[in-house]
């Protein structure tokens, strides 16, 4: 059962603690940077080009009272927010390519939805999880549970867009699958059905629908879809002898899959799962019948595989997002696995075979 008032469904500019509806103009950056793509939807005066699209207020979100996301230098991106009942969503999209710095903590959780970007260089901290590198960040999620630290720096290579997701733990929903335990930070996750309605409700938004029943239900569901990634990602069972748990397993393999462009160590695989590297290395083998990391460059492949398939991207862009520094090199590591070249396998027109366990 929801546990969201329904007394109101009018949205509204808020924070949890406090109402505020002090607007603002739109920021503009400051002299001497880089613009990147504008918003086409709006002429220079920021009037709507379609007559349906409408600029949002801004809300004075920028001060640590707020709670919201803190931003540095605040003037590089362009922010519009909107709120419901415990829940509040604010799009924020950035105008040039300078460095930029996010900052969140707070006794709200927050998740943050990356619509769109790809970053010349950068760094993500959430917790106590290892730092990210990873540059391409389309179709990512990260959760910050309240009360932890998340840190972040980029040099922005394209536009990039992000959709967050304030929620009040007192009235976040209860889902029947929920695990008793905390929420946990997560860094770079994937789950298609929370980005897709996230992503629904953004655009939702951004186009100044006047259905705010329809998207605080987006809003509702975004919480419940949340706490259902968590339920399946969250086990509490004893570490396996000689093999790994089935609990492990999944654990081990959704971490993987999350982590694909990046180098992942050895001891935070063990450690996720409480072995020894030395046992782990011995469990997964038994489990799988290859090395974590021989497993690693087999994902790494196949999902090369399905990036080939869609032309949208060259061969070049497919190997950074999976974190090989030259294409040459990744080049190499495919056709040792499947004896052609990425581009040989693209004009063959060949589809991904279904994955059993990661093997070759």
């Amino acid at each position: 059962m929801l546990t969201y008032s329904q007394a109101s469904s009018a949205a509204r500019h808020v924070n949890f603690d406090e109402v505020y509806a002090r607007a603002f103009d739109d920021s503009r950056p400051g002299s001497g940077v880089k613009l990147l793509r504008s918003d086409s939807r709006f002429d220079k005066r920021g009037q709507p080009i379609n007559g349906r699209a409408r600029r949002l207020p801004h809300a004075d979100i920028g001060d640590a009272s707020s709670r919201a996301l803190e931003i540095t230098p605040a003037d590089v991106v362009s922010r519009r927010a909107r709120a419901w009942d415990g829940i509040k969503v604010e799009i924020i999209q950035s105008a040039t390519h300078d460095k930029v710095e996010f900052r969140f903590r707070s006794a709200c959780h927050l998740l943050l939805v990356y619509e769109e970007g790809v970053r010349d260089e950068g760094e993500s901290v959430v917790g106590d999880l290892l730092p990210s590198t990873l540059r391409t960040l389309r179709r990512k999620l990260t959760f910050v549970p309240a009360g932890h630290d998340y840190r972040e720096w980029q040099r922005p290579r394209v536009r990039s867009r992000v959709v967050c997701f304030y929620f009040d733990p007192a009235k976040m929903p209860i889902h029947a699958d929920a695990s008793t335990g905390p929420l946990v930070p997560r860094l770079f996750f994937e789950n298609n059905a929370l980005w897709e309605t996230a992503v629904k409700l953004a655009t939702a938004i951004e186009d100044g629908s006047e259905l705010d029943s329809y998207s605080q239900a987006l809003g509702v569901v975004v919480a419940h879809e949340l706490l259902r990634s968590h339920a399946h990602a969250r086990h509490r069972l004893p570490p396996a002898r000689g093999s790994l748990a089935v609990w492990q397993q999944r654990l081990v393999t959704a971490y993987i899959e999350e982590r694909l462009g990046e180098p992942i160590p050895l001891t935070a695989l063990a450690k996720l799962v409480h072995l020894s590297s030395y046992y782990f290395c011995r469990a997964f083998k038994q489990a799988f019948g290859i090395p974590p990391h021989r497993y690693h460059i087999n994902r790494r492949i196949e999902r090369a595989k399905t990036l080939l398939a869609d032309r949208a991207s060259s061969v070049t862009e497919i190997a950074l997002e999976l974190g090989f520094s030259e294409t040459s090199s990744f080049s190499a590591a495919f056709r040792h696995m499947t004896g052609i070249t990425p581009t040989e396998y693209r004009r063959s027109g060949m589809r991904p075979m279904a994955r059993v366990n990661g093997g070759p």
